[in-house]
């Protein structure tokens, strides 16, 4: 099982905003999820970011893999 850490997309058309979830890759965008660890949303002035330090760092220490753009999220958390 090829588990990814990565956005699902919510929110109404043209407002969005994105959970950042761990889900296994074959699943679709914004299909089933393993566990919610954070949200991020770019509408808002400036930029709001929530994402479990802990909980992203345990997956990754387990294999999951963070898409480019939850990588750069990541980075900015830190």
């Amino acid at each position: 099982m090829a588990v990814k850490i990565r956005l699902r997309r919510m929110g109404a058309k043209k407002a969005p905003f994105y959970r950042v979830v761990v889900a296994d890759s074959r699943y679709s965008r914004d299909g089933r999820f393993i566990e919610e660890i954070g949200y991020y949303n770019p509408t808002t002035n400036p930029v709001e970011v929530k994402i479990d330090k802990e909980k992203a760092d345990k997956w990754i220490a387990n294999g999951a893999q963070p898409t480019d753009t939850v990588r750069d999220l990541l980075k900015k958390i830190n």
